[in-house]
């Protein structure tokens, strides 16, 4: 019996993608040679321990459980919209952790992303000075047409998609700060599992395999024929903060996960998971934040960080007060004057 559900949200590392059923037959990938997914090392969290503070103190809901699990039975990507500061990017260090998918792979999208940017880059003019002084040391040698791995370098879009024993885990993060076309761009890739590499196919000639540097790290992947295509299906997660709409073509092939600003009882749980058990005074400026939510935008890391001064400090509860309401403006708007 396959396994449901194979993210459960406590936070426990588990094996238990390898319960999977098999795909849909439409969402069926065969890519290789197979890879081994890469560990997430001791030296990958010192290097980003807000990445591992993130994942470890992650409060999902049951909602978020059953459309986490819905995307990876299905092999699709889960579009997460919603207010800022409900969670949305620290999802998927959640699921990574929990589900030992290695390092997250995180591209931060931006009005001037495209595709390529996610795929790979390629630097033409640092492999013509090398060849440039290739031929300057060897006078008289033609020229190889071959080298060009080492000026290339695959994206997170295009390391998420090679083909791993099991799925890794792509942030793309804030899409909806992309140019108008990006969504559609990403249709066809995500639908197919695979792009192509055009400098990689053109060199195939002289190497049929080229060993390529991936994101994040300096190690080298083999890449055939420059394709790429990948085994598992990534876990990717698409945040949108709801300021636009995307193509109906983009939507159906996505999972959707609606947030919302979270309840008493589960704001609790995050303080919890984050600062230790909420005192008198904790519990004040949560009624706080969950009175003036209703005003306008507020994110929960605005509450953590005034309770976190609140427990440092040794302020007089009227400062106390004044630097909550300071810590805590509206997002977007005019801060509306509200004593507590």
């Amino acid at each position: 019996m396959p396994l449901w559900p194979v993210y459960t949200g406590t936070k426990e590392p588990h094996d238990g993608v390898r319960e999977l059923p098999a795909p849909p037959p439409w969402r069926a990938f065969d890519g290789g040679p197979e890879l081994s997914t890469p560990a997430d090392t001791a030296d990958a969290a010192a290097t980003c321990p807000d990445r591992t503070h993130r994942a470890e103190t992650y409060q999902a809901t049951p909602q978020t459980v059953q459309l986490v699990n819905a995307a990876l039975y299905l092999r699709r990507p889960l579009l997460v919209t919603g207010p800022p500061g409900t969670g949305k990017s620290s999802l998927v260090y959640a699921v990574a952790r929990e589900l030992k998918l290695g390092p997250v792979l995180r591209w931060n999208i931006t009005s001037r992303s495209t595709l390529h940017d996610g795929l790979y880059q390629y630097d033409p003019l640092s492999r013509l000075y090398a060849a440039r002084q290739a031929a300057a040391l060897r006078p008289g040698v033609p020229a190889a047409e071959s080298g060009i791995e080492d000026h290339l370098r695959l994206g997170p879009l295009g390391t998420a998609l090679l083909p791993y024993a099991r799925p890794r885990a792509l942030l793309i993060d804030e899409i909806d700060k992309s140019d108008l076309d990006l969504p559609n761009d990403l249709l066809n890739v995500l639908e197919e599992g695979q792009y192509e590499i055009p400098e990689l196919v053109r060199a195939s000639r002289h190497a049929r395999t080229a060993e390529v540097m991936v994101d994040g790290t300096h190690e080298r992947v083999p890449v055939e024929h420059g394709r790429v295509r990948c085994r598992a299906f990534p876990f990717v997660v698409l945040t949108s903060n709801g300021e636009r709409e995307f193509p109906p073509a983009f939507l159906r092939r996505c999972v959707t996960l609606r947030l919302r600003q979270p309840d008493d009882h589960h704001l609790a749980e995050i303080v919890r998971a984050h600062l230790g058990e909420p005192d008198a005074y904790a519990e004040k400026l949560i009624t706080r934040f969950l009175t003036r939510v209703g005003g306008g935008d507020l994110a929960t890391d605005q509450l953590l960080n005034a309770i976190y001064l609140a427990r440092s400090s040794d302020l007089a509860q009227e400062s106390l007060d004044e630097l909550a309401e300071q810590l805590m403006p509206y997002l977007g708007e005019a801060p509306q004057a509200d004593a507590f």
